[in-house]
């Protein structure tokens, strides 16, 4: 634009001739000419974004300019435009417990410049701040946390891990003027070893519940026994003073047992030639003596 602007100029007034027309091809140079200037002194900050001034003469500027279109000295200022807006950005970490596991976290950090410091973060970091401060302090940070806690402790403390992660990482970062707006754990994880550990520990706890089951059972099968063992002596000491008091018991029983066998046969399409007095169905026979003790008495 700049080398092409005084063969333009002169083309406008050689088209412009004598009188009113030259007068107005004056105007449009002189137009050509402060739009032309007006690009090297104005720049425009975005929304989101501040700017501060290099100057080659005196250095970095301390002012810090907001959004809008500004005035600048041209070939003298040279304006840096840094985005303020809060960004994420994830790190992850390899670091150990205090019970000496390895720990694999992963940190969402939401950062952004404070902007009253923009200067001196340009001065001392540069634009690209983020990369140079954001992963050695969240390391830092992170070793220093995990240390006080074990591999348990770090799963159902985690709340309170996240919040001395935060506070630690928000004083460092404030060294270097950086805010934090949010810091999380997004992804905790531990060496292949203590995996290992935790499953054989729970594969023992299982095998310890499944021993305690089957000793229970165990337990129970007794106790039946021992009732079922009773309820059979208790039955058969039942029957005894039966037959003992009342010596037609046992025909009594002779009886129902000759029914049922009567019955199956009945129900039998086969014919069967047996022994009358074998299967009990000779009612007729002569009836069971009572016992000798029975007798006696009588």
């Amino acid at each position: 634009m700049d080398s092409k602007l005084p063969q333009l100029l002169k083309d406008t007034f050689a088209k412009s001739g004598k009188g009113p027309s030259r007068f107005l091809g004056l105007g449009v140079g002189g137009l050509i000419v402060l739009a032309a200037v007006s690009g090297s002194f104005l720049y425009n900050v975005e929304g989101g974004h501040r700017a501060i001034i290099f100057n080659k003469i005196v250095g970095v500027k301390n002012r810090v300019y907001k959004e809008g279109t500004h005035i600048k000295l041209p070939w003298f200022d040279e304006p840096v435009i840094f985005d303020v807006r809060s960004r994420p950005r994830s790190i992850p970490s390899l670091t150990g417990s205090k019970d000496l596991q390895m720990v694999n976290l992963t940190l969402r950090v939401l950062s952004k410049p404070v902007v009253e410091k923009l200067p001196q973060i340009y001065r001392t970091l540069g634009t690209d701040y983020d990369d140079r401060v954001l992963p050695s302090i969240v390391n830092e940070v992170l070793k220093t946390v995990v240390a006080q806690f074990n591999a348990a402790q770090l799963i159902t403390q985690r709340e309170q891990v996240s919040g001395l992660i935060k506070s630690g990482l928000t004083r460092r970062a404030a060294d270097f003027g950086i805010a934090l707006d949010d810091v999380s754990i997004t992804h905790l994880s531990f060496g292949k070893e203590y995996s290992a550990a935790v499953e054989a520990k729970q594969v023992a706890q299982q095998e310890a519940e499944r021993a305690k089951f089957i000793v229970e059972k165990a337990e129970q099968d007794k106790r039946s026994a021992i009732i079922r063992a009773t309820g059979e002596a208790e039955s058969a000491r039942l029957l005894g003073q039966a037959i003992k008091n009342n010596p037609s018991f046992l025909e009594l029983r002779r009886l129902e047992g000759a029914r049922e066998i009567a019955e199956i046969i009945a129900d039998s399409q086969n014919k069967v030639y047996l022994n009358a007095d074998s299967l009990l169905l000779n009612t007729l026979a002569k009836k069971i003596e009572p016992p000798v003790e029975n007798v006696k008495k009588a």
